[in-house]
């Protein structure tokens, strides 16, 4: 009779340990592999309740100056002040930026030793919302080998001939890795919804979907932050402005933006209604006010570094006796 074996002692006690759910093979009903959407239902239909996140530690990892969209709320966008500033100035904040950049230095080498759990940044915005200056502004120093960053425009031909969340899926980071979503999942309530690409009838479900997605990657040991970057309309015009005016900026550019800029409203309502209806537990929304771009990174930023602190990752335990090894001559 073969031996049991014994489990592997991960150097970590129960209460600092990961749950894993476990691991599923749903059988499709054809002989296509089954959808994100399909697999998310699977997966929260059969894996266990218990989540890997402590939510409870989430909850508190905001940044003083960001409003945290609360699960059932009804969140009413237009009354936070996209102007704060948290009483801070911009010398004052770009110092603090740099505490910060050294807390998710240290705590991601320690999340890419570890290599059990992951972290996902989703990042939104209306048009010069500032996505891309956040990116470079927060993760400035973070090492590249445990840190990806996918910008999602259009869908290729590929793409289309999957369901919506196939795309984003495959971006998912793997155990011990950041990833940053710069656009994401919800461009499909969003920009499908004001542009009318898909009827009501198709888009309005994904709200849902959505939602057991982001529970299903949470159950696996992805940790999901998302941020809205909250600009005011007089800001973006500024913004629009200053590209046209600086030939270095032309680039950056689209006469399109000009369009979008017309469907502001449809935009702020579809924006509202996501952040309504999928801030959750264990994936709440995080509102950012950005008109000042160094405030808006330094909450960014400390918001990352708190939740990745509350997530505690741990240096594996080191082989033993390599105390005692000298290096010979």
């Amino acid at each position: 009779m073969a031996k049991k074996r014994g489990k592997r002692h991960s150097g970590q006690s129960d209460t600092t340990r990961a749950r894993k759910p476990k691991p599923l093979s749903p059988r499709p009903e054809s002989d296509q592999p089954p959808s994100s959407a399909a697999w998310a239902r699977s997966v929260m239909r059969h894996a266990k309740r218990e989540s890997p996140v402590d939510t409870a530690a989430l909850a508190s990892c905001a940044a003083a100056g960001i409003v945290t969209v609360q699960p059932g709320e009804a969140l009413d966008l237009a009354a936070i002040d996209a102007n704060a500033d948290g009483g801070l100035d911009k010398e004052a904040s770009k110092q603090a930026l740099l505490v910060e950049h050294g807390r998710i230095q240290a705590l991601q080498e320690r999340l890419y030793a570890e290599h059990r759990r992951s972290l996902l940044v989703v990042l939104q915005a209306i048009d010069t919302g500032g996505k891309d200056g956040t990116i470079r502004s927060v993760f400035e120093g973070v090492n590249p080998q445990g840190c990806r960053v996918w910008s999602f425009k259009v869908p290729s031909a590929e793409e289309r001939d999957h369901d919506f969340l196939w795309r984003y899926h495959a971006k998912v980071p793997g155990r011990g890795m950041i990833g940053v979503f710069n656009r994401s999942h919800y461009e499909d309530v969003l920009v499908v919804r004001v542009k009318s690409l898909e009827p009501e009838g198709v888009w309005r479900p994904r709200y849902d979907l959505i939602n057991d997605f982001e529970r299903m990657l949470t159950l696996s040991g992805v940790t999901v932050l998302k941020f809205f970057l909250h600009i005011s309309k007089d800001e973006q015009k500024e913004r629009l402005e200053a590209r046209i005016a600086d030939p270095e900026k032309h680039w950056k550019f689209d006469a399109a933006d000009l369009v979008e800029r017309q469907s502001w409203d449809a935009y702020q309502g579809a924006f509202t209604d996501a952040l309504s209806r999928c801030s959750t537990s264990h994936a709440p929304w995080h509102v950012v006010p950005a008109n000042r771009k160094w405030y808006r990174n330094l909450l960014v930023a400390r918001t990352i570094a708190n939740t990745l602190e509350a997530m505690d990752p741990r240096y594996p335990d080191a082989q033993p006796g390599i105390a005692e090894l000298t290096v010979p001559d």
